[in-house]
């Protein structure tokens, strides 16, 4: 399938859900709002199993997708299976099936934190940085005006609250699964998973950066590394969106003995 046909946000077949979700998360997705779901929602106090985990997104489909629209666990095979195929390490495989795992945040999210199966401007799409200006890269970037951050001084210019050439580690990215999987793995003691997996899973959804070029003045040299495994990565998250559909349990017996080796065997902690 071509590139092109990936990610076309103006073509006529997108669906009004589409823009409406990226309307609510421009709209919604401030600086005071991403430090209120740091809050509330990194408490790593909800133990739940790797597969359980897996399984549920099962019940969910991805909103903000334009390409694919099948329970999310497809995704996710789907990713873990292309990288397989290719021979690429096992630690890139397991990060192919848990990339998008932050998205069980449904399980315990609401309507009004954009973080339901109803709501989902507070749990996915693609991420921007809060506490500067937005840029014309984000999709939709007519809807840019309409957060209230761009009206502050303090948050409305290039660098905001920013340091340049702080890095994209220190920066406050939009609340989503990103960041949540990654804060969640972060604090799991048994995890280990290599930097370049916590990379992938941090930052797969921050388009505006890695597809845009986008944020350059906040760039530090780490930062060219970090975009050669993004784009090494995203290979897999985006072009191997299909229609096929995989069962889960066909496929537990291969990854669960990795997923033991970089995971532990016990629950996570969200």
């Amino acid at each position: 399938m071509e590139e092109k046909t990936f990610r076309n946000y103006t073509a006529p077949d997108v669906s009004e859900a589409v823009k409406e979700h990226y309307r609510k998360m421009r709209k919604n997705q401030t600086f005071d709002y991403v430090n209120r779901m740091h809050k509330k929602y990194l408490t790593f106090d909800k133990p739940l199993d790797l597969w359980e985990a897996i399984r549920r997104l099962n019940e969910l489909v991805d909103v903000s997708d334009p390409d694919l629209d099948l329970p999310n666990v497809q995704h996710l095979i789907q990713s873990a299976e292309a990288i397989r195929a290719d021979g690429r390490p096992d630690w890139m495989q397991l990060t192919g099936l848990i990339h998008d795992l932050g998205k069980v945040m449904f399980l315990w999210g609401n309507d009004e934190d954009g973080t339901s199966q109803a709501e989902q401007w507070g749990m996915v799409g693609d991420i921007f940085v809060v506490g500067c200006a937005l840029p014309e890269t984000c999709v939709y970037p007519e809807y840019n005006a309409l957060n209230a951050d761009m009206n502050n001084p303090k948050y409305n210019t290039s660098t905001g609250i920013y340091e340049k050439g702080c890095g994209i580690d220190n920066l406050k990215l939009a609340w989503g699964h990103d960041e949540y999987l990654y804060q969640v793995l972060k604090n799991h003691k048994e995890n280990k998973l290599p930097k370049e997996a916590m990379v992938m899973i941090r930052y797969h959804s921050f388009y505006p950066w890695h597809t845009g070029g986008s944020y350059s003045e906040l760039l530090n040299e780490e930062d060219k590394e970090y975009l050669n495994i993004i784009k090494d990565f995203n290979k897999y998250d985006l072009y191997t969106k299909c229609q096929k559909i995989y069962d889960l349990e066909d496929v537990i017996e291969y990854y669960k003995p990795i997923a033991e080796k970089y995971l532990g065997d016990g629950p996570i902690y969200w």
